[in-house]
């Protein structure tokens, strides 16, 4: 039988059931009877009328609830003394001091200053000694009655400390009965078609309750920043290239950067390929350029040696998802070179797809940002200059370059700023100018440079949001409550 259910049958028989001795009584905690009654008083109903009351008592402190499991200081002293103890051992036993000094007023113990090995505490009477403490503790433990004196004592040496609790008188109500009929939330087809709902006790409308409420779509903090890096290319005057192709074939995304075919990006470690369909059809790629690519990779050109390898024309035919967005720099590069050159100003931020190793900082999938200029005459000092302008927008203004390494640029650089949250400097991107072999074979006029750099867009988001695994951010163990609650993205950007 439920316990609501037991109050009633309860309450049949006397005036009132008072609901801390009830719980006491039939060994309930006292929550669970308080939950029951106020259920009674949801009901439409009126099975019960209740009135709260709260009475003064005593609760054991931790140190109680220690005494009575392993005795008083006092009484451990007593037992501890009964062969002889040094005083100074003695000391080390927890609430020694407050135990000793109750042990001696209780004339318990004594103390052989004289004695050989120093000064050592005996046990000071034969007669059986009772722990008190123990026994006062215990009967407040059990609710029973304890002179006054006693628990102030207690309470000074905070083995107890005083509660309020409260608790319910219940009484009868208007429609008291010892069995509930739980009111009808809803009128059903059925009720109407059977007459059942003329003798249904329904429970009342409220008809102004607040609707619960509509949660619209929310802005990931991935949008919010790309958002925001998107505005500050857009306000330097860059335009955004199309980025929409995550399929790609190598020749796009390594070939045509000058990247040799045996480099260990193209592995399968690094790159997913696809396998329906495999290969992209020769007559796809334009069939000048193509030869250009071919031969600079083979022999070399335009002041360079090449690679000096038999290029194969297989492994640029194969389809992958794209490790960067260069590949979409590539296409519109070469397109620039099919028209009459006008200096252009490119940006993207987009997907891209590596066979990472998944961690807190790497994920198979994450989102690269990329500037480029394209005009004549560019140099190591334009890139520099431009790359202090783009990232004091994002409010680093502290900037330090170090040389470094990528098939597709030279001179290249590693971009540092620093943190001062860190107290260090960090890597912030990549840059460098296209090479030659590069450029060239597009049809790119021979004075035309073209400088370009990238980064991620998830370090700063991290970063900005205060995200520490990636997987947190991107990916199925993303917290929605997050998605809606992170505030606007705000760059210090002048």
């Amino acid at each position: 039988m439920r316990i609501d259910e037991r109050i009633l049958q309860e309450l049949a028989d006397v005036e009132s059931v008072d609901s801390l001795a009830y719980a006491h009584r039939e060994g309930l905690e006292h929550q669970e009877v308080v939950g029951a009654i106020k259920g009674l008083l949801a009901l439409t109903t009126e099975y019960i009328k209740v009135e709260q009351k709260q009475k003064s008592g005593w609760v054991l402190t931790q140190e109680g609830l220690d005494a009575i499991k392993n005795g008083s200081s006092e009484y451990n002293i007593y037992i501890k003394a009964k062969e002889g103890i040094l005083l100074k051992e003695l000391m080390k036993l927890p609430n020694s001091k407050h135990g000793f000094n109750k042990a001696m007023q209780l004339g318990w113990i004594r103390i052989d200053k004289k004695h050989e090995n120093g000064p050592t505490v005996f046990q000071a009477t034969t007669e059986e000694v009772t722990d008190v403490i123990k026994q006062g503790l215990t009967e407040i433990s059990k609710e029973m009655e304890v002179p006054e004196n006693i628990t102030q004592d207690f309470k000074r040496r905070k083995l107890i400390s005083s509660t309020v609790t409260k608790y319910y008188s219940v009484v009868k109500g208007a429609d008291f009965k010892t069995t509930i009929e739980k009111p009808e939330a809803d009128l059903t087809s059925d009720m109407i078609s059977d007459g059942s709902w003329k003798s249904k006790n329904f429970k009342p409308y409220n008809f102004e309750a607040k609707g619960s409420l509509v949660v619209g779509g929310c802005l990931h903090p991935l949008l919010k920043v790309r958002a925001e890096f998107r505005r500050i290319f857009l306000d330097m005057g860059f335009s955004e290239m199309p980025t929409n192709q995550f399929v790609e074939n190598g020749f796009w995304n390594f070939d045509a950067l000058f990247q040799p075919q045996q480099h260990p990006a193209r592995d399968a470690h690094d790159t997913f390929f696809i396998s329906d369909p495999q290969l992209t059809p020769e007559k796809a790629f334009p069939s000048d350029y193509l030869e250009r690519v071919v031969r600079v990779h083979e022999k070399g050109g335009y002041g360079s040696t090449g690679y000096n390898y038999n290029w194969k024309i297989s492994e640029a035919q194969k389809n992958i998802l794209r490790t960067h967005t260069t590949a979409v720099s590539a296409r519109m590069l070469y397109k620039l070179a099919q028209e009459e050159f006008k200096p252009v100003k490119l940006f993207s931020i987009d997907r891209v797809f590596r066979n990472e190793t998944l961690d807190a900082t790497h994920l198979a999938e994450f989102h690269q940002i990329e500037g480029l200029i394209a005009d004549r005459n560019l140099s190591l000092g334009h890139l520099i200059g431009i790359l202090y302008a783009f990232f004091k927008k994002l409010g680093l203004e502290k900037l330090k370059f170090k040389p470094a390494y990528n098939p597709y640029t030279e001179p290249s650089m590693e971009i540092f700023s620093y943190h001062p949250g860190l107290k260090k400097w960090v890597e912030v991107g990549n840059s460098g100018i296209f090479r030659p072999e590069m450029l060239l074979p597009m049809g790119l006029p021979k004075d035309v440079n073209v400088i370009a750099w990238g980064l991620s867009l998830e370090r700063p988001t991290m970063i900005k949001y205060g995200i520490n695994n990636i997987r947190e951010l991107i990916g199925p163990k993303v917290n929605v409550q997050m998605v809606r609650q992170n505030p606007i993205c705000r760059l210090n950007k002048n």
